[in-house]
C-alpha cells in the first residue's frame, strides 16, 4: 500500500488542481440536490403517512450523510487522488474490492444516476412547454423526449471535456440557482398568504400535519426502511467530492470544509422544503402523486371540475399556490435542479474510469488526459454513451413489456442504482478503521471527530436498508448481488488480479 503521507502525493498529476472551496462545496451540494427533493416526498408519504415520521426520515438521511462525511473526510484527505471510493477500497481491502466498486459504479450506479437525472430533466422541460406552448409540447412524444434526453447528456459531456473549470464553474452557477429555488419553495406559502388575496388561495395549515405519529403498535419498520431508501437517493452524491480530490486545491483543508458545508446546506433545504409541502398538500393527496407511467391522476386545477396529473410533489405544491403559472415555475425549478446534478455526475463520475485506467483495471486508454483540456476526455465520453444506452434500453424493454409499465423509468433506474451504492459507499466509510490500524503514525491534517463511535453509527441504518431490500425488494437486491458476482468472475477470468 502506498504511503499516503508522502508529500509528493498527487504532485505529478496530469489533472489540474482548479477547484477551490466554493466550487468544491457546489459539487457536494449540487450533485446531491437533484430530483430527490421533488420526486421522493411522494414515496415517503406513501410509505409513512405521518408527517412526524416523514420528517424523521429526512433528518436521518442528513444525519447519516453527516456521519459519513465526518468519517470519509479523513480518508479522502489521506488519499486526495482521482477515483474516490475506488482508491479507498483498493488501498483498504485490495484490488478486487476496488475493481468491484468500479464495476458496479460504472455499469449501474453512476450511469443509472445520470440516466435517471437526464430523464427527469426532459420530463420537466416537457412540463414547462406544456404550460407555455401546449401545441409544441403535444408534438414531442415519448420517443422524442428520449432523444432530447440523450442530446442533453452528450452536450454536458462536451462541456466537461472542455475543462474542469468549465464544468466546475457551471456547477457553481447552477447550484446557486437551485439553492435559491428551494429557499423560494420554503417561503412560498407564507409569501402567498401575505400578498395574494382571495378565498381560493390556500394558506399554510398546521392541521395538515396531522397525523404526525402512528397509533400505538402502528409503526412498520419495513415501510420505514423503504421510505428511507427513497431518502437515500435524495441524499445520494454527498461523497462526490472524493472522486475529484486530485483536482481540488489545498485538499487537506477544502475537502472537509466542502463536505460539511455541502451536507449542511442540503439538510436544511430538504427539511424546509418538505415542511412547506406538508403545510399545503394533504398527506393522502401527496401519497397519490405519480409519474405519468402509472396512469394515476392527482392534483388540483383552477377549475374544480377538472382533475390534473402532477408528476412531482413540487408541481402539485406550486399549482395550489400559483395556478398554472406555478406549474411552469415548479417544472423549471426541477429542470434546473436536475440539470445541475446531471452536470455534477458527468464531472465526477469519469474520474473513476480514469483512475481504473491508470491502474490497468480498465482499458489503459481511459487513463489518458486530453493534452490541451487536461480532462479525462475518453472516460467522460464512455460514461455519457453508456448512460444514453441505459435510457434507450429501459425504454425499449418497457415498450416490449419486459419491464413493468406501471413503474416509472425514473424509479426503475434509481432502485437498481441504490443497492450497489449502499453496499460500496458503506464499505468505503469502513476503510477509516483499516487505515487507523495500518497507518497509526501517519500525519492526519483532519481526524474524524468522535472516532470510532461516529463511523460505527453510520453503519447501522445502511445495514437495515439492505436487509429490508432482501425481504421487500428482492429483484433489485438479487440483481445487485448477481452483478457483483459477475464482476468478480470478470476480474479473475480477465487476469486483472495479476
Amino acid at each position: 500500500m502506498k504511503d499516503p503521507s508522502s508529500p509528493n502525493l498527487g504532485s505529478t498529476s496530469k489533472l489540474l488542481r482548479a477547484l477551490g472551496p466554493w466550487m468544491a462545496t457546489a459539487i457536494v451540494a449540487g450533485t446531491v440536490i437533484g430530483s430527490g427533493v421533488f420526486k421522493k416526498p411522494q414515496v415517503v408519504s406513501n410509505e409513512l403517512p405521518f408527517s412526524g415520521l416523514a420528517a424523521i426520515v429526512w433528518i436521518l438521511g442528513g444525519v447519516l450523510a453527516f456521519l459519513g462525511g465526518l468519517s470519509l473526510a479523513e480518508v479522502a484527505v489521506l488519499f486526495p487522488k482521482a477515483g474516490g471510493n475506488y482508491v479507498f477500497l483498493r488501498e483498504g481491502y485490495g484490488r478486487l474490492a476496488g475493481f468491484l466498486f468500479g464495476w458496479v459504479e460504472f455499469w449501474i450506479i453512476r450511469s443509472a444516476s445520470v440516466a435517471a437525472l437526464a430523464t427527469v430533466f426532459t420530463e420537466s422541460f416537457h412540463d414547462v412547454l406544456t404550460e407555455v406552448s401546449p401545441t409544441t409540447a403535444a408534438g414531442i412524444g415519448p420517443w422524442s423526449q428520449k432523444i432530447i434526453t440523450v442530446v442533453v447528456i452528450l452536450v454536458l459531456a462536451l462541456v466537461n471535456i472542455r475543462g474542469v473549470r468549465w464544468g466546475g464553474g457551471l456547477q457553481f452557477f447552477i447550484t446557486s440557482i437551485k439553492v435559491a429555488s428551494l429557499l423560494g419553495i420554503m417561503m412560498l406559502p407564507f409569501l402567498v398568504a401575505a400578498f395574494v388575496q382571495g378565498p381560493s388561495v390556500p394558506r399554510p395549515d398546521v392541521t395538515l400535519l396531522e397525523p404526525a405519529w402512528p397509533p400505538a403498535g402502528g409503526f412498520n419498520l419495513a415501510h420505514f426502511a423503504t421510505a428511507f431508501l427513497g431518502v437515500l437517493w435524495a441524499y445520494h452524491g454527498w461523497m462526490n467530492i472524493a472522486p475529484v480530490a486530485e483536482e481540488v486545491r489545498e485538499p487537506q483543508r477544502n475537502i472537509p470544509r466542502s463536505l460539511f458545508a455541502g451536507i449542511g446546506i442540503v439538510m436544511f433545504l430538504y427539511l424546509g422544503a418538505n415542511v412547506a409541502y406538508y403545510l399545503i398538500i394533504p398527506q393522502p393527496e401527496m401519497a397519490k402523486m405519480k409519474a405519468p407511467e402509472t396512469g394515476v391522476a392527482s392534483g388540483v386545477s383552477n377549475d374544480p371540475g377538472i382533475e390534473v396529473q402532477d408528476k412531482t410533489v413540487a408541481i402539485g405544491f406550486c399549482r395550489r399556490l400559483l395556478g398554472s403559472v406555478g406549474v411552469a415555475v415548479a417544472a423549471a425549478a426541477v429542470m434546473i435542479s436536475v440539470f445541475g446534478a446531471l452536470n455534477g455526475n458527468l464531472l465526477v463520475g469519469p474520474r473513476l474510469l480514469y483512475a481504473m485506467g491508470e491502474d490497468g483495471m480498465a482499458p489503459r486508454a481511459l487513463g489518458a488526459v486530453h493534452p490541451h483540456y487536461r480532462t479525462p476526455a475518453l472516460a467522460i465520453t464512455v460514461l455519457a454513451v453508456w448512460s444514453c444506452t441505459l435510457i434507450l434500453g429501459v425504454a425499449f424493454l418497457t415498450w416490449f413489456h419486459i419491464l413493468p409499465e406501471g413503474k416509472a423509468h425514473f424509479d426503475i433506474l434509481t432502485d437498481f442504482a441504490m443497492f450497489g451504492s449502499v453496499v460500496f459507499e458503506t464499505l468505503a466509510v469502513t476503510t477509516i478503521f483499516v487505515f487507523r490500524r495500518r497507518l497509526p503514525n501517519v500525519e492526519r491534517p483532519y481526524r474524524c471527530w468522535g472516532y470510532p463511535v461516529v463511523p460505527t453509527l453510520y453503519l447501522i441504518l445502511p445495514a437495515l436498508v439492505l436487509g429490508n431490500m432482501f425481504v421487500h425488494q428482492q429483484a433489485e437486491a438479487l440483481t445487485g448481488v448477481g452483478f457483483i458476482a459477475l464482476g468478480a468472475l470478470v476480474y479473475y477470468m480477465a487476469g486483472i488480479n495479476k
